[in-house]
């Protein structure tokens, strides 16, 4: 109860000091990119239920097999570059936490055709709200490996307080104004998850 009055309580901060901020971004992607200005994605949430997931749109308007962003990098606009290197991108996911869906804080949301692919230790990173930032994305974002993200998720899953959410939100700020973990521009898509192999573990070591 108290997380979801935080979440709400934030997320209307948020959208209200930087609204001027989403118009502009909203008005270029317009103007130099066309429609649409939001990227639309089922993703898989809590108790692993999909949602929608909204996002600035940062690719160019082609199909993809999966409606996905795991595309080749040369499919990113120049704006949209410059959105994800400063995460500008996120900004439309706070509508998500409004509408119950995601959290603040929680593991990063993923594609649903991901959910069947986890073992039984990565599926537990579904039994909180996806959110907006993580412990995962304060540890190295697309600088670490699928196994690694997983791990502090469900690190997350297991430790998560008041206090930790404080401390992640704060670290992510300045991750974003450093740029702290961000990949180089020839790796700034993540490789898909095709699963992990049956014989490797995720580590269960405290990963703080």
């Amino acid at each position: 109860m108290m997380k979801r009055l935080f979440d709400i309580i934030f997320s209307m901060i948020m959208l209200i000091i930087l609204s001027p901020l989403l118009f502009f971004i909203a008005f270029f992607i317009l103007m130099i990119d066309g429609k649409p200005i939001l990227f639309k994605q089922s993703r898989s949430g809590l108790n692993q239920h999909p949602f929608k997931f909204f996002k600035f749109r940062t690719m160019k308007n082609k199909e993809s097999k999966y409606d996905s962003i795991l595309q080749e990098s040369d499919s990113i606009t120049h704006l949209g570059r410059l959105l994800r290197k400063t995460s500008l991108d996120e900004l439309p996911s706070f509508i998500n936490v409004l509408k119950g869906e995601m959290s603040v804080v929680g593991p990063r949301p993923l594609l649903t055709i991901y959910t069947p692919r986890y073992d039984d230790s990565q599926i537990r990173r579904l039994e909180v709200k996806p959110g907006i930032t993580g412990l995962a994305q304060t540890k190295g974002r697309n600088s670490l490996s699928w196994e690694e993200k997983f791990s502090y998720d469900i690190y997350y899953v297991d430790n998560q307080n008041v206090f930790l959410d404080i401390k992640i939100i704060l670290i992510t700020f300045f991750s974003v104004l450093t740029r702290k973990g961000i990949a180089p521009n020839n790796q700034e898509i993540m490789p898909e998850f095709t699963g992990s192999d049956v014989n490797e573990s995720v580590n269960k070591t405290n990963p703080s």
